[in-house]
């Protein structure tokens, strides 16, 4: 028999009372644990009623405990298989919130759970604390970003500490830090020197709320800033950038192979966006020397070319703009340039394509049939993405249809649209069917066209295969103080150079001012400012730009794996040891942004030198959790709609509000804090407070090797069914459904409670050294100090083994079957817990109850999970 780790031990308990909420009985002794919990201060519900535990008391001695004896600190020499769990370090904007609750509980579980199955286990801390707020917050008060900064860091981490949230603290790391600076510019000058960080001029999104550069992930699709809500601009400016496009391919085939959600793994697809096509030149009507260069990735349709389009940057379009027209075409130039590329890029109004585009008075010629076709220009063509320009098929795009309807242009379709189409209303068609109208491609199919297509563009020697990425190089110039300084001067003879290693770090100074100037406040600092040319000690000035925020937290958990190194950011072996992390934790809107960074350079660290043999993936598995919405908003200090977990701290204890987040529904989902919150809140503390009396005031009247009852039988049977069941949800983040089996173990053992033959004593022990176990990764707190009480003097809960079940008690021979008609429950049946897909079906269909809903009809089909469900679909 598999073993549950607590079933020989033996309670010696002041047994009294019984499962009840009244306070009958004798107390317990006063000098042992539960004793001093008892006489001490309790608290009480919203309505009165009192604790059965003190709460606030346990769970201080607790923290305090596990601070003193490092109970969850690990070595980098630790033998014991490691575990790497992590979530994201958080910006530092004060006390936490139920996000935060949310986020470090489910992490705190994972810490926890495997650490009791026996791994060594890094749960580091720190802190993304440079950013916005600060400095903004200096703008309005004067207060230094760093008093600020820190003051709100004391109370967070005062906050995750009052949760019971575990961390080896002695790895602590905060981005403003002058070490981690130190290695932020080490690593910056390593990606300078190797190619990847580069400085050009190029059109930027200007947010003038945040008086700050953003990158294209920072503007949301309405072209505000996600920060401030400003209206972002653009403008022209010298800019930082890193070569995240090298690793196009790299970071888009990669993701197959990660344990992640599929929905985050498809907005970074999505985002990198690689296309597959051709480009091909369009020779200039009546001037075959100036050609235009297009990318298309339909280029079986190019028969279907009626106009092309060019991009208001193209640096051809001065040349291929007529005087007639110069006028208009500058117009639509001028407000393309204050726009963002997600504005332009949105389809919008098709009613405003008129204002979007302009005729430049150039025709161009169409290769496949050698027709003139007009170019225009038009604000939804980005210079960016391929080469800047592109052929329009309006039959087969619908911006290009209602483009072509308002500008009166030619529609021609080169595919067959369905039977009806036309009847139906028309309009563009983008499906599949058999070529039309083009030429020597007619009656192919449309991957039959495209291959054929480009391999006449190359016979031709006009064209060639491409690939093209919506993936734009990372910009990470930023024009503000509170951030990590770019190291790098500016010298007259010289050009752009590099500051030596041995004068790292580069620090701001104390002595700016913070006013709202659209320019760095270290532009105003003269000590900081000026300085000497590195190569020849003549008069130079330093770059004011500082670091995007990004580029901190996208190698932070490498250096947590060895954060007291002075030589190097981290020893390559250290992080060989840890890496990758093995749950990563963090919410849906970091999809995007943070993950695709720390992806690209963590690649890059290893390419350059800094991570020689790390993996190449730095997170195995990533859980999303949801968002906590009041009102139907996301709750945030911005929205100023948090909610404090102190008030739960002090009726439910942290134990109570952490397993309300764990209990209210998957982690990965969404959820809304309501008028009912509050009491599924309070359900929880009450649950516990059903454990501790079961743990406290249950007299087992039997003991010894006596034979064993049904009743005692049937509940070991359900006990170590839960450890099967529990042990399953835990692993595969089904941390809700976990919740409720020990809800119902607990529920199983009143009744057991309150057979007539009393329960045994030995059984008793093991069912509740199994749900301690269990329950410990997720209350913490009160499961720690019923087991010293149970079990004075063994090693904390948190200490013993993850609880293993016996295979034959799990076992089941029958099962109840659930049997529905569309969704509804009609009947349930036992069944063999075998039984196959066809009996279930045949078993569902002979109910009578199912019976009179077909009323001798067929059903339309039967969805059969055995031997759990069958619905029957009519």
């Amino acid at each position: 028999m598999a073993e549950v780790n607590a079933s020989s031990r033996r309670q010696s308990l002041p047994f009294v009372g019984g499962l009840t909420d009244d306070e009958s009985g004798e107390p317990d002794e006063p000098n042992g644990p539960v004793g001093l919990a008892r006489h001490a201060r309790r608290l009480a519900y919203p309505g009165g009623m009192a604790r059965a535990y003190d709460v606030e008391a346990i769970e201080t001695k607790w923290q305090r405990l596990w601070e003193e004896e490092g109970t969850y600190q690990v070595d980098n020499d630790d033998p014991r298989d490691k575990y790497y769990a992590l979530c994201m370090y958080p910006y530092p904007s004060g006390a936490a919130h139920q996000g935060h609750v949310r986020n470090y509980t489910f992490g705190d579980l994972a810490v926890r759970y495997q650490t009791m199955q026996g791994k060594a286990v890094l749960s580091p801390f720190g802190f993304d604390s440079f950013g916005l707020p600060a400095e903004n917050a200096a703008i309005k008060t004067g207060t230094h970003p760093r008093v600020f900064t820190e003051a709100r860091m004391a109370e967070l981490k005062s906050s995750l500490i009052r949760l019971g949230a575990v961390y080896d603290w002695r790895r602590e790391i905060w981005s403003h830090d002058p070490e981690y600076i130190k290695w932020n510019q080490v690593i910056f000058l390593k990606l300078w020197e190797a190619g990847l960080a580069y400085r050009q001029k190029a059109p930027v999104n200007w947010c003038p709320g945040c008086q700050t550069v953003l990158a294209n992930e920072q503007v949301l699709a309405d072209g505000t800033c996600e920060r401030s809500g400003d209206l972002v601009e653009r403008r022209e400016l010298e800019q930082w950038f890193f070569r995240i496009t090298a690793y196009a391919d790299e970071l888009l085939e990669a993701l197959d192979d990660l344990d992640w959600p599929e929905k985050v793994k498809v907005m970074q697809r999505n985002w990198i966006g690689r296309s597959e096509g051709a480009e091909f030149d369009l020779v200039v009507e009546g001037n075959e020397d100036l050609k235009l260069r297009v990318f298309t990735t339909r280029p079986d349709t190019s028969f279907g070319m009626t106009y092309a389009v060019i991009a208001p940057e193209h640096p051809l379009l001065d040349a291929l703009t007529t005087d007639p027209h110069r006028k208009e075409v500058e117009q639509l130039r001028q407000r393309a340039s204050h726009e963002t590329d997600i504005e332009r890029m949105s389809e919008g109004d098709p009613a405003a394509l008129g204002k979007r585009g302009a005729f430049t008075g150039t025709s161009v010629v169409n290769p496949f049939n050698g027709e003139p076709v007009p170019l225009y220009v038009a604000d939804y063509v980005l210079m960016g993405y391929g080469t800047g320009a592109i052929m329009a098929v309006p039959a087969e795009d619908e911006r290009d249809w209602a483009f072509a309807t308002l500008h009166k242009l030619p529609i021609v379709r080169t595919v067959q649209p369905p039977e009806g189409w036309e009847a139906e209303g028309g309009g563009a068609y983008t499906g599949d069917g058999i070529k039309i109208n083009s030429g020597f491609m007619d009656g192919w199919d449309i991957a039959t066209a495209k291959a054929r297509a480009i391999d006449w563009l190359e016979e031709q020697g006009i064209g060639e295969r491409k690939v093209n990425y919506r993936l734009r190089d990372w910009l990470v110039s930023r024009q503000r103080f509170w951030g990590c300084p770019i190291p790098a001067v500016y010298c007259d003879d010289h050009g752009v150079v590099p500051v030596p290693e041995d004068q790292l770090p580069v620090l701001a100074p104390d002595d700016v001012e913070f006013l709202p100037t659209g320019q760095s406040p270290l532009v105003n600092s003269e000590e900081f400012l000026l300085t000497t040319c590195p190569i020849d000690g003549g008069p130079a000035t330093r770059e004011t730009d500082t670091l995007d925020t990004f580029v901190d937290s996208s190698w932070y958990f490498l250096r947590f794996c060895d954060p007291w190194n002075k030589e190097q950011p981290f020893a390559p072996i250290a992080a060989q040891h840890w890496m990758p992390v093995d749950q990563y934790i963090g919410g849906i809107e970091h999809a995007i942004l943070h993950l695709l960074y720390a992806r690209f350079y963590t690649r890059a660290l290893i390419d350059v030198g800094l991570a020689d043999g790390v993996p190449r993936e730095p997170f195995k598995r990533y859980l999303a959790q949801g968002l906590i919405r009041l009102d139907g908003s996301k709750m945030s200090k911005s929205k100023g709609n948090l909610i404090s977990p102190e008030h739960y701290y002090e009726t439910v204890g942290a134990d109570g509000l952490r397993l309300f987040h764990l209990f209210v529904g998957p982690p990965f989902d969404d959820m809304d804090w309501s008028d009912q919150t509050d009491q599924l809140i309070e359900g929880c503390g009450k649950f516990l407070d059903r454990l501790w009396r079961a743990c406290t005031e249950v007299v087992p009247a039997r003991e010894g090797p006596e034979t064993l009852s049904d009743a005692d039988g049937g509940i070991r049977r359900v006990v170590h069914r839960t450890i099967a069941d529990v042990t399953r949800d835990l692993e595969r983040w089904s941390y809700n459904t976990a919740v409720a089996h020990c809800m119902e173990l607990l529920n199983a053992l009143q009744r057991y409670a309150r057979e007539d033959a009393g329960v045994h004593q030995e059984v008793w022990s093991e069912a509740l050294g199994a749900l301690l176990r269990l329950l410990a990764p997720l209350t913490p707190h009160v499961t720690a100090e019923l087991w010293e009480h149970l079990w004075p003097g063994e090693p904390s809960v948190h200490l013993q083994s993850w609880p293993t079940y016996d295979p034959e008690l799990v076992r089941q021979d029958t099962v109840t079957m659930v049997i529905q008609v569309n969704g509804k429950l009609r009947d349930r049946v036992e069944v063999d817990a075998d039984i196959s897909e066809s009996d279930a079906e045949a078993v569902a269909l002979a109910s009578e109850k199912v019976a009179a809903v077909l009323n001798g009809g067929s059903p339309r089909r039967v969805v059969v999970r055995p031997p759990k469900l069958v619905n029957v679909v009519v």
